[in-house]
């Protein structure tokens, strides 16, 4: 069963924070289609993930006949998902207003990088910069090398897309009790902004600035990644008292744990280097075995092959095979939610664009 078969989603977006966005919703059970430009598709070769379970159909916006079929579409399918910058939609007729005077149930989500309002409405970014403006970067990384870069994607997917779902999902709550849809603006520096959830507080009501390698969880603690002894890395979170003590009886050091409850900087200095030097003396291979039936909070760095292999992550079925349009089957990544009634339906694997012009434009047309 899945759980959002009652919605219809077209879908305008692309590259990376709209598509995830609406992949969710498909894989929750939403009839999403997705309009592209003719001769436009993906260019880092992950269009058959993104697309999943999505039905695809081409038009060039840029003609009155496309604009006609896209507004016979919203009478029908009615939550739009667009990533222009602004103004672009409504200079082609097909803003929030001109379709809600169409169907006032439509909710319209613009998810772009700084939001429909601002002076950097129409500017130019990318996710390493929406980070950058929002403070995330600012401390992350280290003192040394400034920076870190980050092998996902923070502003696009838990900046633009988890909160474009969000804010569908609470646009349809509200529809339901009032028959109204609305306006949903999504900037990517305001959600990454937000992102700032643990450490904003200590700058916002004491005033300390926040700096690399200066809190808790940013290297200002033993809370970090230790290099082994083949040059592989181990995650170390153990914060709280049981999961130090355990800690320290699994790297065969039980005498530091006193040292590890000392709250000075110079302790917890000491406390840091003395457990770095301690995984250079075995590889990762016996750190796995150690730690294997250990309630430390410490766990191996998977490589992403290694991780698609963890028993974990298999006994929680999460890489499926899902069905291409040449009848074979082609590894992707599951959805992630799961609930007492649901189970996602992985109807097939990103189409050709334009592959169901015929069905649902002669439909439109009717």
């Amino acid at each position: 069963m899945t759980l959002l078969t009652h919605l219809k989603v077209l879908d305008f977006s692309t590259l990376l924070p709209g598509p995830f966005a609406t992949l969710m919703l498909a894989d929750l059970g939403a009839d999403v289609l997705k309009v592209e430009r003719p001769g436009a598709r993906d260019l880092w070769g992950v269009d058959q993930y993104l697309n999943r379970s999505k039905k695809s159909i081409t038009l060039d916006l840029k003609q009155p006949e496309s604009i006609e079929s896209v507004k016979n579409l919203v009478k029908e399918y009615d939550i739009v998902v667009e990533q222009f910058r602004p103004g672009v939609m409504e200079r082609l007729g097909l803003g929030y207003e001109a379709l809600k005077r169409i169907n006032p149930k439509v909710i319209y989500c613009s998810i772009t990088g700084y939001g429909q309002t601002g002076p950097y409405k129409d500017r130019a970014g990318h996710d390493i910069n929406y980070i950058s403006i929002a403070g995330l970067a600012s401390y992350s990384g280290t003192k040394k090398e400034g920076p870190a870069k980050n092998g996902t994607q923070i502003a696009d997917l838990a900046g633009g897309s988890l909160h474009a779902v969000i804010g569908i999902l609470s646009a349809v709550t509200y529809r339901d009790r009032t028959g109204f849809g609305q306006a949903i603006d999504i900037s990517m520096t305001d959600c990454s902004f937000a992102l700032n959830a643990i450490s904003a507080p200590l700058h916002l009501q004491r005033g300390l600035e926040l700096e690399p390698e200066e809190m808790m969880l940013n290297g200002g603690s033993f809370y970090d990644f230790y290099e082994t002894k083949d040059g592989r890395y181990f995650s170390i979170g153990s914060l709280e008292p049981p999961f130090k003590r355990a800690l320290c009886d699994a790297i065969g050091k039980p005498e530091l744990y006193e040292m590890s409850m000392d709250s000075s900087k110079e302790s917890g200095i000491a406390f840091k280097k003395a457990v770095q030097q301690v995984f250079l003396t075995k590889d990762f291979q016996q750190w796995q075995q150690i730690f294997a039936d250990s309630d430390a909070c410490a766990e191996p760095v998977l490589t992403f092959a290694e991780a698609a292999e963890h028993p974990q992550l298999k006994q929680r079925e999460m890489i499926v095979e899902v069905p291409d349009d040449q009848g074979n089957l082609q590894k992707q990544m599951a959805c992630p939610i799961k609930t007492s009634v649901f189970t996602p339906e992985y109807k097939h694997a990103g189409l050709k664009p334009g592959q169901n012009n015929e069905e649902i434009l002669r439909t439109s047309r009717q």
